[in-house]
């Protein structure tokens, strides 16, 4: 086991943190080199600085099924450019929400290799993590402007508008009705006897009586946080930022910034976004590999998702590895640590791995979550409906089965059977969570039906 209390001394360019360099050191420090020797970032900034969306308007960015409401009776009779319209939204809309599970990877990127570097001899891990980080910036900037323009382009201005949705509600409890999906957890923080003491009970909580031994690991990162007066970080966004309120998410950091093992149980949260992402995104490099084979033309958002691919190869193999074996070098952890750790990974199941949309292809969820959005898109440019025939293909499209529903249940038997075999290793993981079992029972098309029903019901009550 790893002497916490001193750092190893640098015996070459990387520290290993004991005599005997484990495999998992060894084989950061190659991902690391390789990384660095690459060039995909630099191609999707260039990518990102010259993206013109009418140069890519007339093409095809996927094969059709990575399209929005691919397999439903509306796209069976959509018109050509139609089809297109909603080929590019699906691109927009996976990455906007790439961008999001991305920005909590910059946060907890530097959370975590503040911990790392208080423990000593990572050195490759932390220049690797930083170097990722780094990366991350750039895919999430290049993601925004290539959904920004294809969003209004085809949308108009009006899609960005977050007020404009509240025409749609009839009534304050019709639209918490519809978003009562978010309140899980939710209570009021802001009036709770805690509120003055808030971010106080939380680190005394973690420092003081949870984690009271590994008080002296402390993040770096957060310690330069806490000189400047700032908050405990959080990311309300994205998978992880899905899972509780952001008081709880705190708690999440300043659990990851101060445990080595909590360190390590992130990456088991980032292991299942990378997969979760290159589920889908493994088909757009396939698409670019096609195109380049027979001389046709690149669409741009096509090049990106290749070299997406590429350099996020680097950051998943990062993610195994300390997700597997890092964890391993430090000491067993605690009830309370497994505890935390095992409803992360659940509350991760639930929220992005539990269902199957009709709608949107390759991802796990119902559609409840997504009414609002197709119901505004069909009264978009692209179709023009009116209200009544907007609810009319809504019903249509959720509320029977298609092969839309089939074509996302063939990406979740994929993505559940990569997830089963890669956490298998993981031996603190409860067996619901390593059996992948809340995913295992959402693989199913009449229960999406009968749940997606439900919410088209409430839906098609709360619209004027």
């Amino acid at each position: 086991m790893l002497d916490i209390t001193k750092s190893p001394e640098l015996k070459d360019e990387f520290a290993t943190p004991s005599e005997k360099v484990k495999k998992h050191v060894k084989l950061t420090e190659i991902n690391y080199r390789r990384n660095i020797e690459s060039d995909y970032t630099e191609k999707i900034e260039e990518l990102d600085k010259n993206f013109d969306y009418s140069s890519n308007s007339n093409h095809y960015w996927s094969q059709p099924e990575l399209s929005l409401l691919y397999g439903t009776p509306l796209y069976e009779e959509a018109s050509p450019s139609q089809k297109i319209a909603l080929n590019h939204l699906y691109w927009a809309t996976q990455y906007n929400q790439t961008a999001a599970t991305e920005a909590n990877t910059v946060l907890y990127n530097q959370v975590t290799a503040g911990v790392f570097g208080n423990v000593g001899g990572y050195d490759a891990l932390c220049k690797e993590l930083h170097l990722e980080t780094e990366q991350e910036r750039h895919h999430i900037h290049a993601f925004h402007t290539i959904g920004y323009k294809t969003k209004k382009a085809l949308l108009g201005q009006a899609a960005f508008h977050a007020s404009s949705q509240g025409k749609f509600y009839k009534n304050d409890l019709a639209k918490r009705a519809i978003s009562g999906h978010k309140q899980l957890f939710s209570f009021n923080w802001q009036t709770s006897p805690l509120s003055a003491y808030g971010e106080s009970v939380l680190r005394f909580a973690t420092n003081k009586v949870l984690l009271r031994n590994q008080a002296h690991l402390y993040s770096d990162y957060l310690k330069q946080l806490d000189n400047k007066g700032e908050s405990i970080p959080a990311q309300t966004t994205g998978l992880l930022g899905q899972l509780a309120p952001k008081p709880l998410l705190q708690f999440f950091t300043l659990n990851c910034g101060t445990s080595p093992f909590m360190a390590c149980l992130f990456y088991v949260t980032r292991f299942m976004a990378n997969m979760l992402i290159k589920n889908y995104e493994y088909r757009y490099s396939v698409y670019y590999r096609d195109l380049e084979r027979n001389g046709e033309f690149i669409p741009a958002p096509v090049a990106v998702s290749h070299n997406h691919v590429l350099d996020e190869a680097f950051h998943t193999t990062t993610s195994q590895l300390i997700a597997q074996e890092l964890y391993k070098d430090f000491s067993k952890p605690t009830e309370y640590e497994k505890f935390l750790a095992n409803l992360t990974i659940y509350r991760a199941q639930v929220v992005g791995l539990s269902g199957l949309s009709g709608g949107l292809p390759a991802i796990f969820r119902t559609d409840a979550s997504f009414i609002l959005s197709f119901y505004k898109l069909l009264q978009s440019p692209v179709f023009n409906m009116s209200s009544e025939e907007a609810l009319e293909w809504l019903k249509k499209c959720l509320c029977q089965e298609h092969e839309g529903f089939h074509v996302t249940l063939k990406y979740h038997e994929r993505l559940l059977t990569d997830l089963r075999r890669l956490f298998d290793p993981i031996d603190y993981l409860w067996a619901v969570n390593r059996d992948m079992r809340v995913m295992a029972k959402g693989g199913s098309i009449s229960k999406a039906i009968e749940n997606n029903t439900k919410a088209f019901q409430q839906f098609s009550r709360s619209v004027t």
